[in-house]
């Protein structure tokens, strides 16, 4: 019995201590595991789910800063959209390698003037391109905007109207962006004034200052040319009335936290190629001192032929200043206490308008006339500069002048002259301008490490999602 006692006691004791020594070893094991560096595989399913979560929530963060607006402009020879990107403060951010996603197609709205519906339809390969840049979850917080232009402004009765009705269907129907009815206009003068004023101030930064800290544009286009700049609100104030239906003097835009009243003033019929039409009616002859000497032939604006030739003696820079003043109608009787040409109220003048920004038609015909770089996208020049130009232009005789301005379209070289004498008169006798002061002629503006076209679009975008963020 004691034996067999003693036997089953020590059959306990080696049973706790295999025990002890087990559960110690399996201690130890656990510790070093612990000690040991994870391979990656090591709680793989784990630590991916919340890499994945983490890494969703911080895009869907990041999409949800951004704002994008989509922009299209209906022109006559042809549609285009733009979209543009941009953080919580209104900075740009890049589309993939761009700054804006630009599309375009041909021809225009105005090509369907009696096929409404085809006319929207053209767009609907433009906004499927445009929807596929903007992420689903913003796109129906993105605004879209069609301003149409020159085209649709031609167009007889009602037709704009059905077409433009038709586009804003086709936003409601097929977009799932966001759409107003408001947001689909032909787009005025002033307007487009106003948007390209907003762009060139933006891409300078300008844009959220002071209105003494931006820059005035000028713009000249082919059917008309644009003047805005920045004005205090006191002399909004007296901005003077308007007859109906016409344009008012001021506009208001919100942009980047600041208000801003904005002069702007588009005087149609004296773009670059309306101002020609003028100027041969002001002479009220066939043979006029602007046209190069050997020239003869016809010039079409507005649906009107008018014969022009050069004067026996050929251009002469005195006798076409002369009739470019007279066409401007610089003159006429101004009833408000400052005028520009043509009885239209100036704006006051004033701090916005002292540093010019002056684009297109000005910028094409200085670099073909050769006294700026074609191929930088700004340059400093002085009124005085398109003066000295158009007396080496109105020197030259048509059958020259091929050689000596090999950049200019054949079909304008007989108008050089006129078209450079034009320019000074208007920004030295039609805007008042010192005939030395310094201006910007700009085509396109740096902005970052990219260069961004002077247009109106990027305005247009700007003023939306300004008004709201």
């Amino acid at each position: 019995m004691l034996k067999r006692s003693i036997q089953q006691g020590s059959f306990s004791d080696r049973l706790r201590g295999i025990t002890l020594l087990a559960t110690v070893s399996l201690l130890l094991i656990s510790f070093v595991l612990f000690l040991t560096p994870r391979s990656p595989s090591d709680g793989l399913l784990s630590v991916e789910s919340d890499h994945v979560r983490l890494e969703r929530r911080g895009l869907l963060e990041l999409r949800e800063s951004r704002n994008y607006a989509v922009i299209f402009d209906a022109g006559s020879s042809g549609s285009r959209v733009h979209v543009f990107c941009f953080d919580k403060t209104l900075n740009l951010l890049p589309i993939g390698n761009v700054l804006e996603l630009f599309v375009q197609t041909k021809p225009g709205l105005s090509a369907y003037a009696n096929a409404p519906e085809k006319a929207a339809d053209s767009l609907l390969s433009l906004l499927q391109q445009a929807e596929n840049v903007v992420p689903k979850e913003l796109r129906n917080k993105t605004p879209v905007r069609v301003g149409a232009t020159a085209g649709l402004r031609a167009l007889e009765g009602d037709t704009s109207d059905r077409i433009l009705q038709a586009v804003r269907d086709l936003l409601v129907n097929k977009s799932s962006l966001k759409s107003k009815p408001e947001w689909v206009t032909v787009l005025g003068g002033t307007q487009e004034g106003a948007y390209q004023w907003a762009t060139i101030n933006y891409l300078l930064g300008r844009v959220g200052k002071k209105y003494s800290n931006t820059v005035g544009i000028v713009d000249l286009g082919g059917g008309s040319v644009q003047m805005a700049y920045a004005i205090s609100e006191k002399a909004a104030e007296k901005a003077p009335a308007v007859k109906n239906g016409e344009d008012s003097y001021v506009k208001e835009l919100f942009l980047k936290g600041t208000k801003y009243y904005l002069y702007v003033h588009s005087y149609l019929n004296y773009g670059l190629l309306a101002s020609r039409a003028e100027i041969l009616k002001a002479v009220g002859s066939s043979e006029n001192p602007c046209i190069l000497n050997g020239y003869h032939g016809s010039y079409i604006y507005g649906g009107h032929v008018y014969e022009v030739s050069s004067s026996a003696s050929g251009s002469n820079i005195n006798e076409c200043r002369g009739a470019a003043f007279k066409a401007l109608k610089v003159n006429e009787s101004c009833t408000h206490m400052k005028c520009t040409f043509g009885g239209v109220w100036n704006g006051g003048g004033g701090v916005g308008q002292k540093n010019l920004f002056v684009a297109s038609f000005f910028f094409d015909r200085a670099a073909e006339a050769g006294f700026i770089d074609s191929n930088k996208p700004v340059a400093k020049v002085r009124p005085v500069d398109f003066e000295e130009a158009a007396k080496r232009a109105c020197e030259t005789k048509l059958a020259d002048a091929e050689s000596i301005y090999p950049l200019v379209e054949k079909d304008n070289l007989p108008y050089l002259c006129m078209d450079l004498v034009y320019q000074f008169t208007l920004l030295v006798d039609g805007f008042a301008l010192d005939p030395w002061q310094e201006i910007t002629l700009v085509k396109q503006v740096k902005y970052g490490d990219s260069l961004l076209e002077a247009a109106w679009p990027l305005g247009s975008a700007i003023e939306v999602v300004s008004s709201s963020t």
